[in-house]
């Protein structure tokens, strides 16, 4: 990518619609329907917790490890970086199989989850955005899920163009057979491999696959909380999200949300770029070696350094960019 075409971008991005407030008084609208999902959802969690450490076999937890990792891909390198961003392309393959690793993930289908991501950058930590952390930790983490959206959601998402995604097929085919596609690779498919491979219980591997979705959820949900409230912020000082370590090793690499937020574009996500921090770049990478993943769009070193000194808060260390040579 160009300098120049890096500095237009940088601009758009830059054109922040100030009308929506950060957090005005709000007469919460509990969801009766989010409270009962997500009440479930964590007491069989918490039991599959139990389970794990007092009776699931150890290729059933081997196995709930890697359909998180690879859950968590379909949000970060799929739904996230591919089809939110559009920071590289996708053969027919990859798509289809970052679809289905979404589909593990009950967080829409693709096409509703770009929609609101999209709408988040857009009004981000304000009553437009539908986890605000305006509202605090907790609000923007799981609190967002348990009441309806604000009007300014409401009001604002129906704005949002999300016509790429809707004109993509293998999205199409998502949305349109929802119920069965997220149903049989969120639930049936994690539950009933362990049974009919190594003999799981259904009890045990039903609970498990619970617990693996909640953490799933629970990754995604701190890139929403904690990487817009915890950490330093070297690129931009004058938006709120963060750069978090810790929500990059839990889910994926989407921690460097600093970085994100000033750099949507960048396939990376991150400066770091190749770490083990940033497992999603790391897959995109490979998916690029094989000829699956092309037009990785990155942001050039010294627009990243000249952003830095610009708006920083002098905590950006160009270090980084010499270790992962």
């Amino acid at each position: 990518m160009s300098p120049k075409s890096d500095e237009t971008l940088l601009e758009k991005i830059d054109e922040i619609d100030k009308y929506p407030t950060k957090a005005a008084a709000w007469n919460y609208r509990i969801s009766y329907k989010g409270v009962l999902a997500m009440g479930y959802f964590h007491l069989a969690a918490i039991y599959g917790l139990y389970l794990s450490i007092t009776s699931a076999k150890s290729a059933t937890i081997l196995f709930n490890m890697i359909t998180f990792i690879a859950s968590g891909l379909g949000v970060t390198a799929g739904a996230h970086r591919l089809w939110s961003h559009r920071s590289y392309k996708a053969t027919l393959p990859l798509q289809i199989i970052l679809m289905l690793f979404q589909s593990m993930c009950l967080q829409y289908t693709v096409i509703n989850w770009v929609r609101q991501h999209r709408l988040h950058h857009k009004y981000s930590d304000t009553d437009a955005d539908p986890h605000n952390a305006s509202r605090g930790f907790f609000f923007s983490h799981l609190g967002w899920t348990l009441v309806e959206e604000h009007d300014e959601v409401t009001k604002r998402i129906t704005q949002i163009d999300v016509s790429d995604a809707t004109s993509n097929p293998v999205l199409r085919f998502q949305k349109e057979y929802a119920y069965p596609v997220i149903g049989m690779m969120c639930f049936v498919l994690p539950t009933v491999i362990p049974v009919i491979f190594w003999g799981e219980t259904i009890n045990v591997a039903w609970h498990v696959n619970m617990l693996r979705y909640a953490l799933t959820l629970h990754g995604t949900f701190l890139i929403n909380s904690a990487a817009h409230i915890y950490g330093n912020r070297p690129y931009d000082t004058n938006i709120s999200p963060t750069q978090n370590t810790l929500v990059s090793l839990a889910i994926c690499g989407e921690g460097f949300h600093n970085y994100h937020h000033t750099f949507p574009w960048d396939y990376r996500a991150a400066e770091l770029g190749n770490t083990l921090l940033n497992l999603s770049t790391m897959f995109i990478n490979l998916c690029a070696w094989f000829g699956w993943a092309y037009d990785l769009k990155t942001v050039t070193d010294d627009m990243i350094k000249a952003r830095a000194r610009k708006t920083g808060d002098g905590t950006h260390m160009t270090t980084y960019m010499e270790v992962n040579k």
